[in-house]
């Protein structure tokens, strides 16, 4: 599992090949290594199960057991297997690198979730908001500005 950081530069330059089923699956392995951090976070080994056909299901079931709040992230996973599913099966279809360009949008919102639910717990508990995250770093802000 390689760190968050690294996750997130892979991000970046996922997709990048001009593989575009390369990249679908580099953005896949992202989405669940994105979730392994989560699961080992919360004290667990990330399943090797798969759910529907995909890994990134079954890790997401795994990391919402005893987390409501994260079940914000449930259709976000789904949509990165939709889009998988739609660059991997239909690959002469013109669209192709839109349809990436979605998928490593929606990856990095999974990114953006997990990395900022390991920060603030509560974070999805009314929607995928990073609100608790923002006002921190607002408070952060004006502290320093008045010191």
């Amino acid at each position: 599992m390689r760190p968050l950081a690294e996750l997130e530069s892979g991000l970046d330059s996922a997709g990048e090949s001009p593989d575009v089923q390369d990249g679908a699956e580099q953005l896949l392995r992202i989405g669940e290594e994105v979730l392994e951090h989560w699961i080992t976070v919360k004290g667990e080994v990330p399943t090797d199960d798969r759910r529907e056909g995909f890994r990134l299901l079954a890790l997401h079931r795994q990391g919402a057991k005893g987390d409501p709040s994260f079940n914000a992230c449930r259709e976000t996973c789904r949509e990165i297997v939709y889009h998988y599913n739609l660059i991997t099966m239909q690959p002469e279809l013109a669209d192709s690198t839109n349809r990436l360009a979605m998928m490593k949008m929606i990856c990095s919102h999974l990114f953006l979730f997990v990395s900022g639910k390991m920060q603030v717990a509560e974070l999805g508990e009314f929607c995928c908001s990073s609100k608790p995250i923002r006002l921190e770093s607002e408070y952060n802000a004006q502290t320093t500005k008045e010191a």
